[in-house]
């Protein structure tokens, strides 16, 4: 008898062996109230985001994508017109997603994964607090709140954050939630900065791990080198002896930037004899589209009395950028480091948009982020 139990035994193991299908993943589960609606399942590389699959949704809502498991492990995420739940992919074979049309992005519920219950957890912190930062700058712009108050209140809502994404973070360094919890964003910026020596920390405690785990993985070879330089700058913040340095005055702080047609644009060249509006932007924003609208209507007014235009993008899609940039009248550069621009720094950027109003001699007289107000500040310049 224990011979005929031990081969069963035998074969059921042989059985769930052949039917596990270690070549792909599965995504699957059910999406209500999206009858007709087309659901989209991509991949989010470091640099951009690619569509793998779609499926058009019937009143049942059951859905199924199967995808060839990644090397290493890897970002998705399913798109509900603009709503999207991020999920990522290990080891695991199978992720079971029920969700609301209404309430896709942060009400739905999923199985089969731990770290993707904790990537919700790290996406619901992430809107709350980009909620209360746009509430606070809001806040700010109608004058209700002074400078010193403003700033305090942003820093406490992103630290809000920053405590739930530490718990992963340093918890489990190696995991797939600490990687995603470290790459958050508000307003087109990174929570963690990587100039800071407090948050230069979490990059290198999750780019160690990495490089130990996955050294071959593109995301590793990427957080490994941002986690170098970020070392690297904060082992230059120290206090120098300038004074035997031979200095030179400037009249404004240079950037120099590809256009949409690749040349390298200066800044100092735009700005000979002329007023410059210089703008920090993100046009994969939720405000750009308004900002660019109120920007034009300035430009069109002013333009012919000398009026110019360097709207630095800091948008991690390239290709988004050129085509939303192609279709406007004023000059469009892009920063390729993004969020870690040199430029931004260069002008102490700490919040997008950021909007600087520079003379004729190229000196910075005014940092206006209210599109409102800029009209007066350009008026008394021309």
């Amino acid at each position: 008898m224990k011979y005929i139990f031990g081969y069963l035994l035998t074969f059921a193991l042989l059985l769930f062996t052949s039917c596990r299908d270690d070549k792909n993943f599965t995504v699957e589960g059910v999406v209500s109230g999206a009858d007709g609606q087309t659901m989209y399942l991509e991949n989010v590389g470091t640099s951009s985001v690619q569509v793998l699959d779609s499926i058009k949704l019937n009143p049942q809502g059951k859905f199924e994508f199967k995808q060839p498991r990644p090397e290493y492990p890897d970002f998705y995420r399913l798109r509900l017109k603009n709503q999207l739940i991020n999920f990522a992919i290990d080891s695991t074979e199978v992720i079971t997603i029920a969700a609301d049309a209404g309430t896709f992005a942060t009400s739905y519920k999923v199985e089969g994964s731990e770290n993707c219950k904790a990537i919700k957890e790290i996406t619901l912190a992430q809107l709350d607090a980009n909620q209360a930062i746009n509430k606070i700058r809001q806040e700010y712009e109608s004058k209700h709140l002074d400078d010193t108050t403003y700033v305090n209140q942003v820093k406490e809502a992103a630290n809000a954050y920053k405590e739930v994404a530490l718990k992963y973070i340093y918890g489990a360094p190696m995991s797939t939630v600490a990687y995603y919890a470290l790459f958050q964003q508000v307003n087109g910026l990174l929570f963690f900065d990587l100039y800071d020596k407090t948050d230069s920390r979490a990059y290198g405690a999750v780019a160690t791990s990495y490089n130990h785990l996955y050294p071959e993985s593109p995301r590793t070879k990427q957080l490994y080198n941002l986690a170098l330089q970020s070392i690297k700058v904060i082992r230059s913040q120290r206090v120098l002896d300038l004074s035997e340095i031979h200095t030179t005055e400037v009249s404004f702080l240079e950037v120099a930037l590809p256009d949409i047609y690749g040349n390298i644009v200066k800044l100092s060249e735009i700005a000979k004899g002329c007023p410059v509006l210089v703008n920090f932007t993100a046009y994969q924003a939720e405000w750009s589209p308004a900002l660019n609208i109120a920007l034009n209507k300035l430009y069109m007014k002013y333009a012919e009395k000398g009026l110019k235009i360097y709207q630095i993008s800091l948008d991690s899609d390239e290709h988004f950028w050129k085509n939303a940039a192609s279709n406007l009248p004023w000059l469009c550069v892009r920063d390729p480091e993004t969020a870690y621009s040199q430029a931004a720094a260069l002008y102490n950027v700490k919040q997008l948009p950021a909007i600087f109003i520079l003379d004729k001699k190229g000196n910075v007289v005014k940092r206006e982020d209210n599109p409102r107000e800029l009209e007066s500040a350009i008026k008394a310049l021309l």
